[in-house]
C-alpha cells in the first residue's frame, strides 16, 4: 500500500511563507507525476503545482512566481515551497501521487493565511 504522510502547513500571516512536505512510502520516481493540489471550503479540488517525472513543472496560474514544488528523490519526498501567501491561499493542501493511472493521497493538512 503506497502511503504518503505529509507534514508543515499550519497559520501564517498574509505574505508569510511556509514548506509543506510529502514523504512517499515507495520510490517517487515509480510514480509518473508527484502532485500538489488544494481544497477550500466549498470550492472544487484545484490543482496547485505538479512535477512530472523527467518532464516540464506546471503550476497554476495563481501561484505561479510564488509557490514552487521541488522534490528529494533519494529521499522520496516531495516539497511545496509557498511564499507571498495570501489569505485566499488558505485551504487544506494534498499531495498526491500518480502512477498506473491511480492517485495516491496524502491526508491533506490546512495552511490558513489570516493577519
Amino acid at each position: 500500500q503506497v502511503q504518503l504522510v505529509e507534514s508543515g502547513g499550519g497559520l501564517v500571516q498574509p505574505g508569510g511563507s511556509l514548506r509543506r512536505s510529502c514523504a512517499c512510502s515507495e520510490s517517487i520516481l515509480s510514480f509518473k507525476a508527484m502532485v500538489w493540489y488544494r481544497q477550500a471550503p466549498g470550492n472544487q479540488r484545484e490543482l496547485v503545482a505538479r512535477s512530472p517525472i523527467g518532464c516540464r513543472i506546471d503550476y497554476t496560474d495563481s501561484v505561479k512566481g510564488r509557490f514552487t514544488i521541488s522534490r528529494t528523490n533519494a529521499r522520496n519526498t516531495v516539497y511545496l515551497h509557498m511564499n507571498n501567501l495570501k489569505p485566499e491561499d488558505t485551504a487544506v493542501y494534498y499531495c498526491n501521487g500518480e502512477r498506473d493511472s491511480l492517485n495516491y493521497w496524502g491526508q491533506g493538512t490546512q495552511v490558513t493565511v489570516s493577519s
